[in-house]
C-alpha cells in the first residue's frame, strides 16, 4: 500500500541549510523532519562508519531499514572531525549554512574547538542545537542518555505499566523522537527569531528528560498541591471513565476513551444502556471516575457479546470516539491510512521500493517533498565540497590522502 502524496520541487524550507552532526536518532531526526520539507541537509559522519543507526537493525541485504527511514532526504559527507584539518572544513561549511544540529555528549564539540563559541565566531548567524540526555548544564550534564534514560528521569515510566507490574517503556522510542519533535520546533523559532526579528543566531540546549517532563500533564501540580504522586494504572486514566482496551468476541480489541458527559450519553446508547445517562451515580465526569472500574465492567460485558466489526457499527451509529487497536499489518490494509497517504515508497538503489511513513505534518500550502533514499556513506562528499565550498580536485583529493574525508 502507497499512494503518492503532494510535493513541491523544493518544498517551503528550500533555502535552509542545516549541517546533521548528530547519531543514533534525536538529533538526527531533527534534521529528517525538516528535510522532509526541502531543507538541504548535509550529514557529517566519521569516515570509519559514520552514523550508528547505520549498524543497527533491522536489516535486509545488508542495509538497516531504521537508516534507510531516518536518513532520507540527506546527503553524506564523511569529515573526521578528531583532526584540526577536518575541524576546519567544518568550520567552512558552517560559513554557508543556517543551523547545526548536534547530539555528543555535552563538552564533545568544545574539546573538538567546534563549540558554539568557535562555530559563532566564524558564523555570527549561526543557531546550534545541541540534544543531550540531561542538558548542558547541572551535575548530570556529562553523563549519557539515550530513550529509556529519559523516560525514566522524567517521570514518565514511572506511570507506565499495570497497576502492582514493573514499570515499561513505550513500545517505541518516544523520549528519542518526542525530543526531535521539540528540536525542530525550537529550530524554526530560533530562525524566525532571527531573520524575522532581526536577533543572532543562538545555542538551543535541549534534553530527553526535560522534554518527556514536559509532557507529564497535571503531575508537578497535583504533586503540589495535592501531594498527589502518579501512579501506574494500567489502561485506566483518570481522564477516562470508562475508558479502556476492551475485547470483542471475535478476539479484537477497542479502545474507547470518555471524558464528557455528553459522550458519556451517546455511550449509553451505543451499548444499548440509556439508563445509565441518568443515573445518579454517572451524571458527572468526577463521580464515573470513583466508579471507573463497575463502568468499565459494563462496556466490557457489551463488548465481548459482540465482534469488532459489529460493536463499531454501534459506536459509529452513536458518535462514540473509539478506535480498533491495530498493528502495523492492520495499518497496511486500513482505508484511512491509505486514503491519506500516510505510507510512501522511497526508491532505494539496492532494495528497490521501500515502504515507510509519509512526511508529516500535513502542510496544504506548502507541502513536503517527494522522499529520497537514504545515502551512502560519504556518497555526496565531492558534491558538497564542490558546490557548497567550491573546492577543486586537487585539494579534495589531498583532504582524502590525508584521511580529512
Amino acid at each position: 500500500m502507497s499512494k503518492a502524496i503532494p510535493s513541491t520541487a523544493a518544498g517551503p524550507l528550500k533555502k535552509l541549510r542545516i549541517i546533521d552532526l548528530g547519531t543514533m536518532v534525536a538529533g538526527p531526526v531533527i534534521c529528517t523532519y525538516l528535510g522532509d520539507f526541502g531543507a538541504d541537509i548535509i550529514k557529517v559522519e566519521q569516515p570509519n562508519g559514520g552514523d550508528t543507526v547505520r549498524a543497527l537493525g533491522p536489516f535486509k541485504d545488508g542495509e538497516s531499514l531504521l537508516w534507510q527511514v531516518e536518513a532520507r532526504n540527506k546527503k553524506s559527507i564523511t569529515i573526521d572531525l578528531r583532526k584540526p584539518a577536518g575541524q576546519e572544513l567544518l568550520k567552512r561549511l558552517v560559513k554557508e549554512a543556517d543551523a547545526v544540529v548536534e547530539n555528543f555528549r555535552p563538552g564533545t564539540l568544545e574539546g573538538w574547538n567546534l563549540g558554539y563559541e568557535q562555530l559563532r565566531a566564524v558564523n555570527p548567524r549561526i543557531v546550534l542545537v545541541s540534544v543531550s540526555g540531561f542538558g548542558q548544564t547541572g551535575p548530570l550534564a556529562t553523563r549519557a542518555g539515550y530513550d529509556r534514560i529519559g523516560l525514566a528521569f522524567s517521570g514518565v515510566m514511572a506511570a507506565t505499566g499495570e497497576e502492582n507490574g514493573m514499570p515499561v517503556r513505550v513500545g517505541i522510542s518516544a523520549a528519542d523522537y518526542s525530543t526531535a519533535t521539540m528540536g525542530a520546533f525550537a529550530l524554526m523559532m530560533a530562525l524566525y527569531h532571527r531573520d524575522a526579528n532581526g536577533g543572532a543566531g543562538q545555542h538551543i540546549d535541549l534534553s530527553l528528560y526535560e522534554t518527556m517532563f514536559r509532557f507529564t500533564d497535571s503531575m508537578v501540580t497535583a504533586f503540589d498541591q495535592l501531594d498527589i504522586v502518579r501512579k501506574r494504572t494500567g489502561n485506566v486514566h483518570q481522564l477516562a471513565a470508562p475508558g479502556n482496551n476492551f475485547l470483542t468476541s471475535d478476539g479484537r480489541y477497542l479502545v474507547i476513551t470518555i471524558s464528557s458527559d455528553s459522550v458519556f450519553r451517546k455511550l449509553c446508547g451505543a451499548i444499548d444502556q440509556p439508563g445509565l445517562a441518568t443515573d445518579p451515580r454517572y451524571l458527572t465526569h468526577i463521580q464515573r471516575w470513583q466508579a471507573v472500574h463497575e463502568l468499565n465492567e459494563i462496556v466490557a460485558r457489551w463488548a465481548g457479546s459482540h465482534t469488532a466489526a459489529e460493536a463499531g457499527a454501534m459506536l459509529d451509529a452513536h458518535g462514540v470516539p473509539y478506535s480498533p487497536l491495530l498493528d502495523v499489518r492492520d495499518i497496511f490494509a486500513n482505508p484511512q491510512y491509505e486514503a491519506r497517504g500516510n505510507i510512501v515508497s522511497v526508491q532505494h538503489p539496492k532494495l528497490g521500493p521501500l515502504k515507510m511513513q509519509s512526511p508529516t505534518p500535513r502542510m496544504l500550502g506548502t507541502p513536503c517533498v517527494a522522499p529520497r533514499a537514504a545515502p551512502e556513506l560519504g556518497e555526496h562528499t565531492d558534491l558538497i565540497l564542490k558546490d557548497v565550498l567550491r573546492m577543486g580536485d586537487q585539494e579534495i583529493s589531498r583532504l582524502r590522502q590525508d584521511a580529512v574525508i
